[in-house]
């Protein structure tokens, strides 16, 4: 098992330290409650409005099946007696998770890892309706995947902000681990925009301490107010089981993604031809810069948009679209997820003084 592995349901265990934010607090004994109220800390009103809109998802492949090389010689077959026949492979079946976020189109997300090399996509609501799922198109640099199934009565998860998470905000995951069944868990947000994990091509993830376990790819992170802010990707765990350490693909790469996957069925990146690097401390103290974040342009390509705007080498980017920019894996993020010719504003650091300047990405 590797040291980081991919989900397939995703869990979390609230603490009850945060009942204020979720419940009524426990009245005495003695006192009288209201029609209706418990006095329980629970979460369980909002889940009964989030987890009909999270879904199983059964896929159907084949894998070559092994066998002996000399059953492929036809002259050995006929000396053995052995049936002409051809081969064929083994069918595998594999289960995750996914999440409807277009009710009307029967749109539903799941991982790109968890529909690869599929024939047959199967997706089970909670209801327990099993429907037939088309594959609209998907992403393996991001690990994003966008099914369409054909039902009505549909419950779709809204979209929150993941841009303004913060470490210690309360999240519940959702999903399907070990093909149990639909499981709920929940805890806190560990740490935002991890990289260099070598997971994926454009990493920004989500960490947090739910539970997520093998079954639970392509489940729901979700915050109290029952809004999706993650897509859960994968785990470190030293055996495939939870250690506490997952990841999730956040909601603004997310909702990037599926906008061009159905349009297009594909990701159209642009690009803006430069080459960056982070800016490291010592970068940042001889370069006479307040803070080491940002994204030093080390080379810009000629002729290229970034060229023709006016960005320089030794330019700094410390934001995109007014959006600050901590590293130069931010930057690759943000641009990369850009469709072609879409204009966007980069604010520079230049000669001690800021500048901002419209460029436009190209294929």
């Amino acid at each position: 098992m590797k040291a980081v592995a991919r989900l397939a349901a995703v869990g979390v265990m609230m603490a009850l330290a945060c009942g204020a934010l979720v419940g009524p607090a426990a009245a005495p004994a003695s006192a009288a409650l209201p029609a209706g109220v418990t006095g329980v800390t629970t979460i369980a009103p909002m889940l009964e409005q989030v987890t009909p809109a999270v879904v199983n998802i059964s896929v159907l492949s084949r894998a070559p099946q092994s066998e002996n090389p000399l059953l492929r010689d036809p002259f050995f077959r006929r000396f053995f007696n052995i049936p002409d026949q051809q081969v064929q492979a083994k069918p595998q079946v594999s289960a995750g998770s996914g999440v409807i976020v277009d009710a009307a189109r029967g749109y539903v997300i799941t991982n790109n890892h968890v529909v690869e090399n599929a024939q047959e996509i199967a997706v089970t609501l909670k209801d327990r309706r099993r429907l037939r799922a088309k594959l609209v198109g998907r992403d393996a640099a991001t690990d994003i995947a966008l099914l369409k199934i054909e039902a009505k009565g549909l419950t779709a998860l809204p979209m929150g902000d993941s841009d303004h998470l913060k470490v210690g905000d309360f999240v519940v995951a959702i999903g399907n681990p070990f093909g149990l069944g639909q499981t709920v868990t929940s805890g806190i947000i560990s740490a935002l925009g991890r990289s260099g994990l070598k997971i994926e091509g454009y990493e920004d993830f989500i960490q947090t301490d739910a539970s997520i376990n093998p079954g639970n790819s392509g489940g729901a992170l979700v915050n109290f107010s029952g809004e999706l802010i993650g897509i859960n990707t994968a785990i470190i765990g030293p055996a495939g089981g939870s250690v506490g350490i997952g990841f999730a693909v956040p909601v603004s790469i997310v909702r990037s993604v599926i906008e061009q996957l159905g349009d297009y069925g594909e990701v159209r990146r642009g690009r803006l031809g430069v080459a960056i690097q982070d800016l490291t401390p010592d970068l940042a103290e001889s370069m006479n810069l307040a803070g080491d974040e940002g994204a030093l342009i080390a080379k810009i390509e000629s002729g290229s948009p970034a060229d023709g705007a006016g960005l320089r080498s030794g330019d700094v980017v410390v934001a995109v679209d007014g959006r600050p920019i901590r590293s130069a894996t931010d930057f690759r993020n943000r641009i990369g997820l850009l469709r072609v010719g879409t204009p966007v504003q980069v604010t520079v650091v230049r000669g001690g003084g800021q500048k901002s300047l419209t460029v436009r990405t190209a294929k």
